[in-house]
């Protein structure tokens, strides 16, 4: 016989009850994100070393030492006397050993071969870290839901890269040319830049979990983002520019500084037919356009850097501070590589300068993008 139920009995007392759980966003999609994330980072060391590592071979203008694209094995350098000697043969026979080291000796050979060699052997080391990461952490289901294709694009430009490489090279190989054509040179460093690019961002993002960059981005300040991807769009225009200078070696040509040979313009910037060349092939007009762009930017940078300084995020404004303060000190260091005639050593710390400026700006951009939370007195939470 069924008992009376109370007037204000509640219904379902005894059903236990169940609790709402949080992090709905990230189930099923976490994945190994730190794991993930400190594989990145490793390739961004390399990478970021394969582009110091470049700019040395450039500047020792070792890169047509080796006249062969052997992308298995060109991984084995010469082993003994006879090796050398055939690779040596092959050298004589371009453009830059007729008509620039003729007097070369074997010897002063095998330095420019190693730097060459040594540049190869970072790409290859790169492609088989990033395959060895990318194939695990996929056999292992454990890249983020959504990763996968960032992940496989980045091989796919490493990939790209290598091709481009030859190609940059092959275009010193031949037609009376000692060194290879500055427009690839760009090509080739300013993908180099974008794959570095692409690290960062992956790596920034994978530091915090879904939910709280889903959460940050309602908070984004889109003026400031607007800015800083301005400022990165200007940067990677100035190190396409900084490339054609390094291709031509302009940073030789004029020394003085702030006049060009004692003027606002160089002397007879457009001398080449047709005109177009002279925009990549003059080294006078190159470098003005070099510093041309290098003092926009750094008044662009001033601009976005006032702008941040009104953000109400302290975590923002140190980001597009570090940005101005680098920025700063590239302008610095451009202004001694020209005065010192591009000695290795500054050229080479100004190339340093900016891939860690074009990082900091990518930093700064993203904390625009994805701000970090912070109490009423402005310290992070």
């Amino acid at each position: 016989m069924s008992q009376k139920r109370k007037l204000f009995e509640e219904v379902g007392d005894s059903a236990p009850r169940v609790q709402p759980e949080g992090g709905m966003i990230d189930r099923g999609r976490g994945g190994a994100r730190g794991a993930i994330r400190v594989w990145l980072m490793v390739i961004f060391a390399l990478v970021m070393a394969m582009i110091v590592v470049g700019g040395l071979t450039r500047l020792t203008e070792s890169g047509l030492s080796i006249t062969e694209w052997k992308p298995l094995t060109g991984a084995i350098p010469p082993l003994n006397e006879a090796d050398w000697e055939a690779e040596f043969a092959l050298y004589q026979q371009i453009p830059q050993f007729e008509i620039l080291n003729n007097q070369m000796s074997l010897q002063e050979f095998k330095g420019i071969y190693w730097w060459e060699w040594g540049h190869r052997q970072l790409g290859r080391v790169i492609g088989l870290v990033w395959a060895l990461g990318f194939f695990g952490f996929l056999v292992a289901r454990k890249i983020p839901k959504g990763w996968t294709p960032r992940l496989l694009g980045l091989g796919a430009l490493g990939g790209l890269q290598g091709a481009i490489g030859w190609w940059m090279v092959a275009s010193g190989l031949g037609a009376e040319m000692i060194s290879v054509a500055s427009y690839r040179l760009a090509i080739h460093l300013g993908l180099a830049f974008i794959i570095l690019g692409f690290t960062a961002w992956y790596i920034f993002a994978l530091k915090r979990p879904e939910r709280d960059l889903m959460q940050a981005r309602r908070g984004r300040e889109a003026k400031l983002f607007s800015m800083g991807t301005g400022l990165m769009h200007f940067a990677f225009l100035q190190i396409l520019l900084g490339a054609l200078v390094a291709g031509i070696d302009a940073g030789r040509s004029y020394t003085d500084w702030p006049l060009m040979a004692g003027g606002f313009f160089p002397p007879q910037p457009f001398d080449l037919q047709p005109v177009w060349r002279n925009f990549f092939e003059d080294p006078g007009l190159v470098q003005f356009m070099h510093r041309m762009a290098g003092y926009l930017l750094f008044v662009f940078g001033i601009i976005t850097w006032l702008r941040a300084r009104k953000s109400a995020n302290p975590d923002t404004r140190f980001r597009f501070n570090a940005v101005m303060a680098v920025m700063l000190l590239q302008v610095i260091l451009g202004i001694a590589t020209v005065l010192y005639m591009a000695q290795l050593h500054i050229a080479i710390t100004h190339q340093i300068g900016a891939v860690v400026l074009w990082v900091l700006i990518l930093r700064a951009r993203f904390g625009a993008q994805y701000p970090k939370a912070h109490s009423i007195r402005g310290t992070l939470k």
